[in-house]
């Protein structure tokens, strides 16, 4: 890795940031739409700060199913925050990582110097995902609402079949490749053959992520998390997946889920299905020196890579590589490391492809191996196994909490990474600064 450093054009600061608790899903709509879940987040978080909402520049969210009534979501929690008829706002999908491409999106915007403070994040209510009518029940209401009289009315109601009320879901729907007709878990197996991972790590991993993530909230490292209000009165204080009675025989014990003759990926070793929301205050230096703000971190650096969608939870190996050479970096040069956890097969996968000779040599053209992540700094207060995946907010979820860990840590640098349903991953490099 050769050549100088390049980044944004100007510095892009994080200055704050708060997510509501990422609340697991219990099989029927939770309390929250994603805009709630997005203004419960940003209404503490611009309360706190020395400007109104109506200075800001810009609002992006990340959401991959907002619902009917939440078109362009991010113009309705931008209203819904008080930002004004005047502070524009826009919604950006990109699968698993629409939390990242907001943060990316609004970093860049403030690098070419378009804009100097956005609210930028991501929201995401699963449980609130739709149950849709199928092909055949709609062709049969579009000819009954399409005739013409009484006769073709009555021809087209005695069409009716039972068959036409099989809704389809819209969660397994999303969590599907449409172009290589496999599930996200069909994908974690692959890589579970593919690394010969075995169903005893991939319980040990999901284990130990629960273990860290009660550890973490014991010891008040999730500063991050404030408290969800419900209309009807009703308060959320933490993340409510967390197992801390979780066990490798309690793990063991679930069957495989998505290869249920031949797999090991369970839904113990699988992120939870979660609504959940995370937003962060970016800023130049300009902003920062006008209303006297706080410096939390800087983003330096963003890449985006594709990958076979059949294996798509390698998107974090290829866009990691790209990252780090684009810096002139060394795997031993992150002190931190946050990589979303979709599945355990998927981390560990990822893990044993940075390792490997081979991999590195055919893919990227390497003499030796992209170099070994000390697990000690990995997702070291827990991942999405324990805390949940409400897929348009974890990526900006592990940037914020990135920064809570460098800064805990007295630590330089941190990459966050994702991997991204459809055959992606992003990655992204913090570094812990405290002023511009």
């Amino acid at each position: 890795m050769t050549g100088k450093p390049a980044s944004f054009m100007r510095d892009v600061y994080i200055v704050d940031g708060a997510r509501t608790p990422f609340l697991k899903t219990k099989g029927k709509p939770g309390p929250f739409s994603a805009a709630d879940l997005a203004v419960n987040a940003g209404k503490e978080l611009l309360q706190r700060q020395s400007f109104l909402p109506s200075e800001l520049d810009e609002v992006v969210i990340g959401c991959v199913m907002p619902s009917a009534e939440e078109a362009n979501i991010g113009r309705v929690i931008a209203l819904r925050l008080g930002c004004g008829k005047t502070v524009p706002a826009w919604t950006v999908q990109r699968n698993c990582a629409s939390g990242m491409q907001a943060l990316d999106s609004a970093a860049k915007d403030i690098a070419m110097g378009r804009h100097d403070l956005v609210l930028a994040g991501g929201a995401e209510a699963m449980s609130r995902a739709p149950l849709l009518f199928n092909e055949d029940y709609t062709n049969w209401i579009s000819g009954i609402m399409g005739a013409k009289n009484w006769r073709s009315k009555l021809s087209a109601w005695v069409q009716f079949r039972p068959s036409y009320l099989k809704p389809v879901i819209a969660l397994l729907k999303g969590l599907t490749d449409p172009l290589v007709n496999l599930s996200m878990g069909q994908t974690a197996e692959n890589l579970a053959y593919r690394f010969n991972i075995s169903r005893e790590e991939m319980d040990q991993f999901s284990l130990e992520s629960h273990q860290l993530a009660a550890a973490g909230q014991e010891r008040h490292h999730f500063t991050e998390v404030l408290t969800a209000f419900g209309n009807s009165g009703d308060f959320y204080l933490t993340d409510d997946g967390i197992r801390r009675d979780s066990s490798m025989e309690k793990l063991g014990s679930l069957k495989p889920f998505f290869d249920k003759k031949f797999g090991s990926v369970t839904a113990g070793n699988s992120s939870q299905v979660s609504d959940g929301a995370a937003l962060l205050l970016l800023a130049s230096k300009d902003a920062i020196q006008k209303y006297r703000l706080p410096v939390l971190a800087r983003i330096v650096d963003v890449q985006w890579a594709g990958v076979d969608p059949s294996e798509m939870g390698l998107g974090s190996v290829f866009a990691t590589y790209k990252l780090l050479q684009q810096q002139n970096l060394q795997m031993e040069d992150i002190d931190f490391w946050e990589i979303n956890e979709a599945f355990a097969a998927q981390v560990l996968g990822c893990l044993k492809a940075w390792e490997s000779d081979e991999y590195c040599q055919k893919n990227f053209g390497l003499d030796r191996a992209l170099g070994t992540i000390d697990r000690s700094r990995l997702n070291v207060d827990g991942g999405a196994i324990a805390i949940g995946h409400p897929v348009g907010a974890s990526g900006a979820r592990i940037a914020l909490h990135l920064t809570q860990v460098l800064r805990r840590q007295n630590a330089k640098k941190g990459i966050a990474t994702i991997c991204i349903g459809g055959g992606q991953g992003g990655a992204m490099l913090i570094e812990n600064v405290s002023e511009v």
